[in-house]
């Protein structure tokens, strides 16, 4: 009987067909998977970029002026379509920044008036008194507001020098200063004024708190602070300057004083003492020379020089060098930011030129995100992650030192403590133990790697938290001791006579013997271990080490955090000793070499790349970890802080604050750029790990075959 021909044929086109789509399928999806990952990495870089680009100034417009008088306060609405001015006449007009047209003038009084600021506040004095105005944006066509009434206040007519301040709605602080003498007054709607005095000789600049409470003077080389009280004004503190002071001004809420000498700007701000707040100089900005004018932004810490030369500069308080540097048309006379900082207002003689300016973090910088940085009222300069929900204007602090410090803590303890068991149950399991016990003991370890870690960070900082007060020296010791006692173990059960270990340990049996040795280590790293520890110190060692235990710190999280990577790196670290060829292990015992001594000579070095391998995979895994982080360590970005202190990693910072942060605030680039960090310190790692374990595999598959 003749067989039946197999269609050979078609039978091998048919497999290269689907061996070719199975490939193209595999390499489209490979790509895929690398292309999807390059978006990603281009997405972050997108939103991160913007944060370090360098601030711009652009001409938008130039508006010609009908008068000839140079304006002593200015400025414009914070949608910028109208400008103000008052000149040293005391007439006041606006003016359109869009189509050219104007609102009638008004005169606000008789004669040269000196002037005062305070915001959207122009206090003007004159031989008739004192006149309070305010301009109003809130109609389509501008005007002014008297909130204290139309007609000049009471003064000192004799005062050259004076200061103004709005400490609350319909409240105003006014100081004046005469040759000998400075006068404080009050005014409310409705109410009488009420005036202070103290003899203070040639006073050439006040300036007054936001809040009210503090008065700083300029005469001659000494800077002096009084405190602002209801019975008047007291002395706080006097410092006398090296160089003639020549200007002051503050920066937004007050906090910080900038005083002008011929060479630099210094910035100052109040720092507690055991005697009460000192003004303290902080830093110089020694490329802020001394400029006829000098103008800071409403509601960010940033000021600008400018002369009449046109030369602009650009600072901000956090940042030591100027941000932008910038030539503009010689003749400046005045200039004024926008209320919002994004605008420039300069007057030249006939006319003004409106200035785009672009500028919306500059508290951000590389510099401020990596360095230590002076903050205003801290002590010292230092590393500081404080956030906020609220707009740009407010000053975040945006350091990334401790939420990096904090993750490179939480993942080294976490594999300090998973590394020791992990490794000690693959060695037992993969070289030790019984075949068919084995089959049951991996998948049960492996199966506790699917425990949710949400599950974890609930167990540790709700259980685990509170009795690690009374147990810390156990805890510590407790994974190196369940690890020296699996290797001691293995190696006394090699040193049995045949007889003893084929009746112990046979068929598995061993387990029953391990389990109960384990046990006897746990009890006794954890009870009895804690019952010395007292006997000896009379107290806990949390205790004795800190003087008193906190609920979340980053011992919890490193102890929870090694028990969810146990699996993990058991897993992959027993794989790679099982499948090391069994015929190195056969050729070294029938040498006459021991068990152990064919493990550690002959079975880990040729399984060091997988064991490697698996090491850093687990420290990635430490180093994404978030749910236990979150729960377990307290999340206080700190750099400093022992194990019993608590800290904040990036991924636990991204996943707290990204729901709060405002989209395309400068908060929310900043969390982008610390999961842009994250991602390419994973991305490093591993990638060294990869070369490292390649290197690894090469150096011993050459020892293998030139054995």
């Amino acid at each position: 009987m003749n067989p039946i021909p197999i269609p050979a044929h078609y039978n091998d086109r048919r497999r290269q067909f689907i061996d070719r789509l199975t490939r193209r399928v595999v390499m489209a999806c490979g790509l895929a998977i690398l292309l999807v990952m390059l978006l990603l990495f281009v997405w972050l870089i997108w939103v991160v970029v913007p944060l370090f680009s360098s601030p711009t100034l652009s001409s938008v417009s130039r508006i010609a002026l009908d008068q000839d008088q140079p304006a002593v306060a200015m400025g414009m609405d914070a949608q910028q379509q109208w400008g103000w001015r008052i000149d040293a006449q005391g007439r006041a007009e606006f003016l359109s920044l869009m189509n050219q047209s104007k609102v009638p003038a008004l005169w606000l009084t008789q004669g040269r008036v000196a002037v005062a600021t305070d915001n959207d506040s122009v206090l003007l004095k004159s031989a008739a008194g004192l006149t309070l105005v305010q301009p109003d944006f809130s109609e389509a066509e501008p005007r002014w507001k008297f909130p204290l009434g139309d007609q000049p206040l009471g003064g000192n007519p004799d005062a050259k020098v004076i200061a103004l301040a709005q400490t609350a709605e319909n409240r105003w602080l006014v100081a004046e200063a005469s040759a000998t003498q400075i006068t404080l007054y009050r005014f409310q709607p409705l109410q009488a004024t009420a005036s202070f005095s103290v003899s203070v000789p040639d006073v050439s600049q006040l300036m007054i708190s936001p809040d009210g409470r503090l008065l700083y003077g300029l005469a001659k080389n000494s800077l002096r602070v009084w405190r602002i009280t209801d019975g008047g004004l007291t002395l706080r503190e006097s410092h006398t300057l090296l160089q003639q002071p020549e200007r002051l001004a503050q920066l937004s809420g007050g906090s910080t004083l900038l005083v002008a000498d011929h060479d630099s700007i210094t910035q100052w701000f109040d720092i507690a003492s055991a005697t009460g707040p000192h003004l303290n100089a902080i830093r110089a900005f020694h490329h802020a020379s001394n400029q006829p004018l000098l103008l800071s932004e409403a509601h960010r810490r940033v000021f600008a020089t400018l002369n009449p030369a046109g030369e602009f500069k650009l600072f901000a308080s956090k940042q030591e060098g100027v941000v932008l540097r910038s030539q503009l048309d010689p003749g400046v006379l005045n200039a004024a930011f926008a209320p919002r900082g994004d605008g420039l207002l300069v007057e030249r003689q006939g006319s003004w030129q409106h200035y785009h300016l672009s500028n919306p973090w500059p508290d951000i910088s590389w510099r401020n995100l990596w360095q230590k940085v002076w903050y205003e009222h801290y002590p010292q300069a230092d590393y500081v992650w404080q956030s906020t929900s609220a707009n740009d204007d407010y000053q975040g602090k945006f350091s990334l030192v401790p939420m990096v410090v904090g993750t490179l803590k939480a993942a080294g303890l976490a594999m300090l403590f998973a590394t020791p068991l992990a490794l000690a149950a693959a060695m037992y399991t993969a070289w030790f133990m019984a075949p068919a016990l084995r089959r049951w003991v991996k998948p049960a370890i492996e199966m506790m790697g699917a425990l949710p870690s949400v599950v974890i960070g609930l167990i540790a900082g709700l259980w685990l938290a509170p009795q690690l007060a009374d147990r810390l020296a156990g805890v510590l010791l407790w994974p190196l001791a369940l690890a020296a006692a699996l290797l001691l173990c293995s190696h006394v059960s090699q040193r049995l006579p045949e007889k003893w270990r084929r009746r112990l340990c046979g068929e598995g049996r061993e387990i029953w013997i391990l389990l109960p040795v384990l046990l006897l280590v746990t009890l006794g790293c954890l009870w009895l271990l804690p019952m010395l520890e007292h006997r000896v110190l009379g107290v806990s060692l949390a205790d004795s080490l800190c003087g008193g235990y906190q609920q979340r710190n980053l011992l919890i999280a490193s102890v929870a955090m090694g028990f969810a990577l146990v699996p993990l790196i058991f897993t992959l670290a027993e794989d790679a000793i099982f499948s090391v060829p069994p015929s190195l292990g056969q050729g070294s015992l029938a040498l006459g070499a021991t068990q152990w001594q064919t493990l550690t000579r002959v079975v880990l070095p040729g399984a060091s790349a997988g064991i490697f391998a698996a090491l850093m995979i687990g420290f990635g895994r430490a180093i994404g970890e978030t749910m236990i982080v979150l729960m377990a360590t307290g999340n206080t970005p700190v750099t400093e802080g022992g194990l019993l202190q608590g800290v904040r990693t990036l991924s636990a910072n991204v996943a707290i604050e990204m729901p709060e942060a405002a989209a395309g605030s400068g908060h929310y680039r900043v969390l982008f750029l610390s999961a842009l960090v994250l991602l390419v310190f994973t991305l490093v790692v591993n990638t060294l790990a990869e070369l490292v374990r390649q290197r690894l595999r090469q150096r011993f598959s050459q020892q293998e075959m030139q054995g």
